[in-house]
């Protein structure tokens, strides 16, 4: 298996809790972040979403689509939001939010590493890690792009730190 650690901050002119909600519902991602294909929610989690069980799949500039299960393992409201992934791919993925000089940062720690045969077979080749952060930083570019639009044509800034 390959091992796979991104990191992307969104900055959004818009208050810290209408960002969590936007990101909190992840059944309305397909609505706005145009690389997420579908989202289905397979379990509920208890009152407060923990344990919610959602499956999901994504395609980004290249032309395979990846398919995951997703478990909400923290949610605290309006700041951080964890989950893992299961599936083709296996990790975590961590939202922290926080207010900063007036807007909203949003980072994102997305530790995973690939099961999908053809894509650990791939993974030793020199310009395979290249390609897989692109791919995933035009995902995260287009989430940007969607959640500026979801919150009402707000300005926003992306950087990666990886």
């Amino acid at each position: 298996m390959a091992n796979y650690r991104f990191v992307t901050v969104w900055r959004l002119d818009a208050p810290v809790a209408r960002v969590f909600d936007a990101i909190d519902a992840i059944e309305e991602w397909p609505s706005w972040w145009p690389s997420v294909r579908r989202v289905e929610r397979i379990e509920s989690g208890d009152g407060e979403g923990i344990g919610a069980l959602f499956r999901t799949t994504f395609q980004g500039r290249l032309p395979y689509q990846l398919r995951f299960d997703l478990r909400t393992r923290r949610r605290v409201r309006p700041t951080s939001l964890v989950g893992d992934a299961a599936g083709e791919l296996e990790g975590v993925g961590e939202w922290t939010l926080w207010e900063e000089e007036g807007a909203t940062a949003v980072r994102y720690v997305w530790a995973i590493r690939t099961t999908a045969a053809w894509m650990n077979l791939l993974a030793p080749l020199p310009f395979v890690d290249a390609i897989f952060r692109l791919n995933h930083h035009a995902v995260m570019r287009d989430g940007l792009a969607g959640i500026r639009k979801r919150l009402g044509g707000v300005a926003g800034s992306y950087t990666r730190e990886d």
